[in-house]
């Protein structure tokens, strides 16, 4: 019982600083760069394009941190090298699409880059996205099939990249 009690401790200190370390370098600190480098600020009256802005990134947080919760929970493991999920993760948003975290992730650049009215932020979003599809397509994809194996090709024939689908439902 204490072994298990201080796995989950450990895994819930690795998941935090890496979403302190990935996703709040990437939203948070770069775009903080690139904004700071301009004369842009928030300005005291808000327009539509701003509240719909910040309705888009709260949603990519809620959807970033229910995979998150997913990969500890499910997973076992972090969305990093480091520790990988010891289990493929198809529950969640993982049933309707591979990528759901990284769409999270996009979604809140996004709005970012619609918030400040950013295209410098908006090049970098596009950049960011090129960067981790070839992470995807080049380095996560291989490693899955080749850790995972048959039910990892399942799963890819069933469920796309990028855009969401139908609903994943596993077989035995």
């Amino acid at each position: 019982m204490a072994i298990r009690w201080l796995r989950g401790a450990v895994l819930f200190v690795e998941t935090i600083l890496f979403t302190v370390i990935v996703p709040g370098t990437v939203t948070v600190w770069i775009p903080y760069e690139i904004l700071s480098g301009s004369a842009q600020g928030i300005s005291t009256s808000w327009m539509a394009r701003q509240y719909l802005a910040l309705v888009a990134g709260t949603f990519g947080a809620v959807i970033y941190f229910r995979c998150l919760w997913d990969f500890a929970v499910t997973g076992r493991g972090i969305p990093a090298p480091v520790d990988h999920p010891k289990r493929l993760v198809v529950r969640g948003l993982y049933r309707y699409v591979r990528n759901p975290m990284y769409l999270g992730v996009l979604l809140i650049l996004l709005a970012e880059s619609a918030f400040f009215g950013s295209s410098t932020l908006l090049m970098y979003t596009a950049g960011w996205f090129l960067f981790v599809h070839l992470v995807v397509v080049l380095y996560e994809e291989p490693t899955l099939r080749h850790k995972f194996g048959a039910s990892y090709e399942r799963y890819t024939r069933a469920v796309r990249r990028w855009r969401p689908g139908r609903k994943y439902r596993e077989t035995a």
